[in-house]
């Protein structure tokens, strides 16, 4: 008998999902759409949720929604069409929902014939946040990086089962969502001479530079059964950060003795990726003014707003980060995000403020050297625990912005750096003082390489109360060595405190800090 190959065995999965689809549901026929990468919700607000989903051909999306299982009244909704030029994928977004409530879902898709063949429904619920509820959210970030894939024998990404296990009300997803820069093999040795065995896929096999190619970094991910169920189960906000692209991308990014690439045009890759990561997060699409804007504000009444940044499409180029004023070339957030931040920050009446970066701000995180040996810097700091410089001006602004305009309760929630920490930045052990002191906490990787820890930059004066990190002299540790953490924040409605938990791979906590809300009652 002819062994199947890796790639023909995941082929073949749409064939034998629309025969089982075909049996227990008579009225989905044989040759019906199929819905292989499950459904999403993406950025909850009061009242409304955006429901995502994707087709295996031509089709419209259809949703139906209720308010108890067994979809009792349901509200059915005809949804837009998913063609080739958005790779089949569709979005829906659900409005006038009531807070408080359980919401119950189900997607499927007709195809574009006379016969409108239906593909087999997809199922999923979340729950709305009531004005009188507890709020619970998780975050994370760093997914399938450094070779580092979906395992079947390993459990699969099932970091995710433990996310979804806590119940929270949604997840941010904190950037690098794929390694678009990152070939998946079949087998990799890991730590203790263990095989790390991969699902794979051709789109996966090398890095991409095509638009499919980016296409299928996303539907690679969506391979994994945990990801699909916690995808049913739990709203998502997401933002993006370099390797959505390529690594470290800036206007500094030279492919050109990358052999790697074919494509040596960063802003084509970008192009590519851009598209690949709309398609595919389940984001509320921001409008004509800029259809692409990442960064947002999303707002939770008066417990909680969630302040969503891009510290990618907008920063000038990595360079040694020493510039002692402003310009392009130190732009981090750039200027209009910066204002749209400040004035947000300004303006809101929740207690808490939670400031969602894909980037730490006082870790030293490097991108090789320049041609004379000055060490490059990829984030916020740039290593000489001096006054505020080069991208460290734009952040020293901000700081210097919230604590005179009084902006309580400000914490900063982040991933990219692969490992668990918690650091508070202390003006009085700070070189730029001028802020109030604040915390910053550090989630990941959610399936990925193990790295760390960074060094810090006292700019800002961190302080590292609490980290987790391969031991010294290891890196790139896989999954099996245990290290990949989530983070979890829980807000109390009566007493306002905020506790952030980092949990582990299997939901252990490794470490808590409650924040007693400033002004606020602390019983």
């Amino acid at each position: 008998m002819r062994k199947l190959s890796r790639f023909t065995r995941i082929a073949g999965q749409s064939a034998l999902l629309a025969a089982i689809a075909a049996l227990t549901n008579p009225a989905c026929a044989v040759d019906a759409p199929q819905m292989p990468q499950g459904i999403q919700f993406g950025d909850p607000v009061p009242g409304r949720t955006v429901v995502w989903s994707r087709a295996d051909r031509p089709a419209r999306m259809f949703v139906q929604y209720a308010f108890d299982a067994d979809f009792t009244n349901p509200v059915t909704i005809r949804g837009p069409y998913a063609t080739p030029e958005s790779d089949f994928t569709a979005r829906q977004d659900l409005v006038d929902l009531p807070a408080g409530q359980d919401v119950y879902v189900k997607v499927w898709f007709e195809d574009l014939t006379n016969a409108r063949n239906a593909s087999a429904a997809v199922t999923g619920h979340f729950h709305t946040i009531g004005k009188r509820d507890n709020i619970r959210f998780v975050w994370g970030g760093d997914i399938a990086g450094q070779g580092w894939g979906i395992n079947e024998s390993f459990g699969g990404m099932k970091i995710y089962e433990a996310m979804r296990q806590v119940h929270p009300q949604f997840f941010i997803e904190s950037g690098d969502s794929v390694y678009s820069d990152g070939p998946i093999k079949d087998s990799v040795i890991a730590e203790n001479g263990q095989v790390w065995t991969n699902l794979v896929t051709p789109e996966v096999s090398k890095v991409a530079e095509t638009l499919d190619e980016f296409r299928g970094r996303y539907k690679y991910n969506l391979l994994d059964a945990n990801l699909r169920r916690f995808n049913a189960e739990v709203p998502q906000i997401w933002q993006w950060d370099d390797h959505e692209v390529v690594n470290n991308w800036s206007d500094a990014k030279d492919l050109s003795n990358d052999a790697r690439y074919t494509i040596k045009d960063i802003p084509t890759l970008i192009a590519h990726a851009t598209q690949a990561f709309h398609e595919y997060a389940p984001l509320r699409p921001h409008g004509a003014e800029e259809s692409d804007r990442v960064y947002r504000k999303l707002s939770y009444g008066k417990l909680l707003e969630v302040f969503v940044l891009d510290m990618r499409s907008y920063r000038g180029p990595n360079t040694a980060n020493l510039q002692t004023s402003e310009s392009e070339e130190t732009a981090f957030l750039g200027e209009e995000q910066l204002a749209r931040l400040e004035e947000a920050l300004a303006s809101s009446d929740a207690t808490w403020k939670i400031i969602s970066a894909d980037m730490p701000i006082g870790l030293n995180i490097g991108d090789g050297s320049l041609p004379d040996g000055t060490p490059r810097w990829e984030a916020v700091a740039n290593g000489n625990n001096g006054p505020a410089a080069g991208r460290e001006l734009e952040i020293a602004r901000l700081l210097s912005f919230i604590k005179h305009a009084h902006v309580k309760n400000v914490v900063w929630l982040t991933a990219d750096v692969h490992y668990a920490a918690a650091h508070y930045y202390d003006p009085s052990k700070a070189a730029s003082k001028d802020f109030a002191p604040f915390w910053e906490f550090v989630a990941g990787p959610l399936n990925a390489g193990s790295f760390g820890p960074n060094g810090t930059d006292g700019t800002f004066g961190p302080q590292v109360v609490f980290s987790k990190a391969p031991p010294a002299g290891q890196v790139n540790l896989s999954p099996y060595a245990g290290l990949q953490f989530f983070g979890q924040v829980d807000i109390d409605q009566r007493s306002r405190a905020l506790r952030v938990a980092l949990k582990d791979i299997n939901g252990a906590t490794v470490f808590s800090k409650v924040l007693p809300a400033d002004g606020e009652r602390r019983d």
